[in-house]
């Protein structure tokens, strides 16, 4: 699998590399943001479970058969650990319809683990968003600073 020019030195250097691949619809540099593991998982949004590189690889070939995904990041939720992260985020997607291009939402959890080559995507999920802008329901802080 071909690997990254630049080294993808945090996990925001990995998510930028992914959505620029899905916004140029260039297959080889986006398999370079995944981790060379057979247990990578890949969930669109309605599709199945694409379990492995060769699975993940294939539906994304399908779908750039179609052109790009202009896919954009929004109001990602950042946790880090250790040698892991995990980001949740809001994607702002451009599609074609009959009646002309228009936007829609989807929530996708992107994860990363840090390997000697940098860190890789082992897992993103993607699902329908709201067909109205979704709001972040969570609790207030407890603390001021």
């Amino acid at each position: 699998m071909p690997r990254p020019l630049a080294p993808l030195a945090s996990p925001d250097d990995t998510e930028a590399q992914f959505y620029e691949a899905l916004q140029q619809g260039d297959i080889d540099k986006l398999m370079a943001v995944w981790a060379d593991d057979e247990d990578v998982v890949c969930i669109h949004p309605g599709g199945p479970r694409l379990v492995g590189l060769s699975a993940i690889r294939a539906q994304f070939a399908a779908l750039f058969a179609h052109g790009s995904i202009q896919a954009q990041p929004e109001r990602v939720r950042r946790m880090h650990a250790h040698d892991s992260a995990v980001h949740s985020v809001i994607e702002q997607v451009r599609v074609m319809t009959e009646d002309g291009p228009r936007s829609v939402l989807v929530v996708a959890t992107n994860v990363y683990v840090k390997t000697a080559l940098g860190w890789r995507m082992v897992c993103h999920h993607a699902s329908p968003g709201s067909p109205h802008e979704p709001t972040e329901a969570g609790e207030a802080p407890t603390t001021l600073h």
